[in-house]
């Protein structure tokens, strides 16, 4: 059963988070690029990409984490990562993804919304 790849928006005091479900991939990825351009365009500098629903991640999706990290970072903001441990049924793709290449050390990660969205929110480590 294939599952609809969308990209849901809300604020979360100064953030701006996005919630990425379904697969991020050589198809999906252009529209959660165009998301996190818009969000930056209309001026948010502090965004959350909540990736715990995301259970495929190719190198196009994970190039899109690394372009939304340099996009934000040069308009000196601030981006965080929500990816679990265990999520996304059996856990997340993504972690292990960005953990296997490498890149993972990167990004600012966290458990979940409330936790990246606390200004004392301190990373997960690596």
């Amino acid at each position: 059963m294939a599952v609809a790849f969308k990209v849901t928006g809300a604020e979360r005091g100064e953030w701006a988070v996005l919630r990425v479900c379904g697969e991020l991939d050589l198809m999906t990825s252009p529209v959660l690029r165009q998301r996190v351009h818009d969000v930056v365009a209309e001026g948010g500098h502090s965004l959350v990409l909540d990736l715990s629903e995301v259970f495929f991640c190719d190198s196009s999706g994970v190039g899109v984490l690394i372009a939304a990290r340099r996009l934000i970072r040069s308009c000196q903001g601030r981006l965080r990562l929500i990816l679990p441990d265990r999520g996304a049924e059996d856990g997340s793709h993504v972690n292990r993804v960005l953990g296997a290449l490498g890149v993972r050390r990167l990004f600012d990660v966290h458990p979940d919304v409330p936790t990246a969205t606390a200004d004392e929110a301190g990373p997960l480590s690596a």
